[in-house]
């Protein structure tokens, strides 16, 4: 790494949702070191988004619970925006850095002096508070990207996107559901499109059904991440739950209507100076990583995003 100049390293080993709400940290740090050769250690599938928020350089695959390839190691700067550790931190120093911003873990001798974690913080707030209490400013607002010059079928444009999917069954408002809220859509004129990772594609194939769709209506599992950032920036509205999609559309200035269950938006949402959005919520917090909807997240009904959904800006 030294032949190419002085490498910043930024571990952020998590998903979609979680390296967007890294951006603005990682424009800061972009802006701070200007020389540096930033390489986001991340999994690989984020790196045409990662290159687009124009603040890294390279994305190097990464999962937290192995060792960083020998090709990052002797980084001038190792930055953690992964977690508050002791793994994450353990992960970074082994790369032997010459120096390390992280927050304090008492378990990690080497990042005494850090910033306190902060529980109850904006995960976007909390990683621009790391870097400005280490002597980086950074402007937790720099969430935009700009859309992907990648082409949309005409059906898409002003489009009310449907994301039913997410990572955990905690996170999932039933399909019945989304079903209805897609009807309604597709009854007041708008054209519906259903999006979703490979593994969600039955998921959106069965709301599709039960709204009465055509199969054509159906993205799931044939777009990569730019297709998809391409579909929400083109659509008029999108509706999913905390999912990494719900930051895209933050991102690309897609209004939207987020559900969100187990986890607060106050934590995770939009941030509430962005009118564009609703975040609905019934107010009580759960396990994210459960087994079965949340109960929080189920006394959110079909009315409620209906009546969000006329709230949203046209």
């Amino acid at each position: 790494m030294a032949e190419r100049g002085p490498v910043l390293l930024v571990l952020r080993a998590l998903g979609l949702g979680d390296l967007l709400a890294g951006v603005p940290a990682l424009r800061a740090l972009r802006r701070s070191h200007p020389g540096h050769r930033i390489v986001l250690a991340a999994p690989a599938c984020l790196e045409p988004l990662a290159r687009l928020s124009g603040a890294v350089d390279a994305v190097a695959d990464a999962r937290l619970g192995r060792a960083l390839p020998p090709g990052l190691h002797g980084a001038d700067l190792a930055v953690n925006l992964h977690g508050r550790g002791p793994e994450s931190h353990r992960t970074l120093l082994a790369t032997g850095p010459r120096r390390m911003v992280s927050f304090h873990n008492p378990e990690v001798p080497e990042s005494a002096g850090g910033p306190r974690w902060r529980a109850e913080e904006h995960e976007v707030v909390r990683w621009c508070r790391l870097l400005d209490e280490s002597g980086i400013p950074a402007d937790p607002s720099e969430l935009d990207l700009r859309p992907p010059e990648i082409p949309v079928e005409r059906r898409a444009r002003g489009a009310t996107l449907i994301h039913p999917g997410a990572a955990s069954p905690a996170r999932r408002w039933p399909a019945e559901r989304w079903a209805a809220v897609a009807r309604a859509e597709r009854e007041s004129g708008r054209e519906v499109l259903l999006t979703g990772g490979p593994g969600e594609v039955e998921l959106a194939r069965r709301v599709a059904r039960t709204a009465g769709l055509p199969e054509g209506c159906v993205y799931a599992g044939r777009t990569g991440l730019l297709e998809l950032a391409a579909l929400v920036a083109a659509a008029g509205r999108v509706l999913c739950g905390d999912t990494g999609v719900a930051h895209l559309a933050t991102a690309l200035g897609t209004p939207s209507v987020v559900l969100f269950g187990p986890v607060s938006p106050r934590l995770w949402g939009p941030p509430p100076e962005r009118e564009r959005h609703r975040a609905l919520w019934a107010g009580k917090s759960g396990d994210p990583h459960a087994a079965t909807p949340d109960a929080g997240l189920l006394e959110i009904g079909v009315g409620d995003v209906l009546e969000a959904i006329g709230e949203l800006p046209r």
